[in-house]
């Protein structure tokens, strides 16, 4: 008789909503589906309670609670839910005359590519060593910069075999040129228009992947700290 009575309670709810399922969209359907679901399951609950079985009706009241996202635990289960769907990454771009360079902040790989000279329209990852090495001799101090910062990471041991000064700018000062909003945002990894915070979250990332002392670049980590800077006199200027 239980079972009889859950079921005429469940095929009521679901006729009583069966003109407006049909043709709707997948988000809608999902979110009635959930909630005249939950309806059904807390008025079962009631059902078993008025019968003397509470300690039927008491799971009853939990899941149609669950299902109507009244739980206090349903926003942590919705976000183990999607934990898995990834979100954009997020990249910080610096560009010199002829090297572009790429940070994904949140893994702190390093990708490249020349965007002039003989060897433009190449990736860093494809040139050989030998090759990269070379390349200083043609480029000039800030792509210089950059290109160390790349070899730092993929091949540590690079500068054994370098010759002349190739490596030896490694630690020097920040151009003296001025830094356009457009190449702070870039650096930083964020849009145009992002507040304060946002700026000195994504200036706080990624001094931990090139931070000196974390074996990063010199010179990169004063470029992005010269992003930050030229972002926030610009919200001291807008205050």
């Amino acid at each position: 008789m239980t079972y009889f009575i859950a079921g005429l309670i469940a095929l009521i709810v679901f006729s009583g909503f069966l003109n407006q399922i049909l043709g709707a969209n997948p988000k809608w359907l999902s979110s009635t589906v959930k909630k005249a679901g939950g309806i059904a399951v807390i008025a079962f609950g009631v059902f078993l309670l008025a019968r003397g079985r509470w300690e039927m009706a008491l799971p009853a009241f939990l899941a149609g609670a669950t299902l109507l996202g009244i739980m206090p635990g349903q926003a942590a289960l919705s976000g183990w839910g999607q934990a898995g769907n990834k979100t954009p990454r997020q990249n910080s771009t610096v560009r010199s005359r002829f090297v572009e360079m790429v940070l994904d902040i949140d893994t702190g790989e390093m990708s490249g590519r020349f965007i002039a000279g003989s060897l433009a329209g190449q990736t860093l990852e494809q040139i050989p060593l030998a090759r990269l090495i070379e390349a200083f001799a043609e480029i000039d101090g800030e792509s210089a910069q950059l290109l160390e910062a790349y070899l730092d990471r993929r091949e540590p041991g690079w500068r054994e075999n370098a010759h002349g000064d190739a490596g030896a700018r490694q630690g020097g000062t920040p151009s003296s040129s001025a830094m356009t909003e457009e190449e702070a945002y870039q650096i930083l990894g964020l849009q145009p228009g992002a507040d304060e915070k946002a700026i000195r979250g994504a200036h706080r990332a990624l001094m931990k992947k090139l931070h000196p002392d974390q074996g990063g670049s010199t010179w990169l980590a004063s470029r992005v700290n010269q992003a930050k800077d030229t972002l926030l006199d610009r919200h001291g200027r807008n205050s």
